[in-house]
């Protein structure tokens, strides 16, 4: 199984709450930590990893809504 890093974030929890919103539409993540883990809040950078046949749907889940253009 093919495993691709969709995003990167600078706190763990960030990428947890993207988590949790992929795993409710039954896409399959994984949570890689990129340093060491900080003391008194800082966070711990993270990155945030799909199958690759999923790529296309999580980015799509993830993305912000298109603004409706005035006609």
């Amino acid at each position: 199984m093919t495993w691709i890093t969709l995003l990167t974030t600078s706190t763990r929890w960030q990428a947890e709450l993207m988590q949790q919103l992929l795993a409710s539409h039954d896409i399959s993540t994984k949570i890689i930590d990129l340093g060491v883990k900080s003391y008194l809040g800082a966070g711990t950078p993270a990155a945030l990893q799909v199958r690759l046949q999923d790529k296309w749907t999580a980015l799509l889940l993830l993305s912000p809504p298109e603004d409706e253009q005035e006609t």
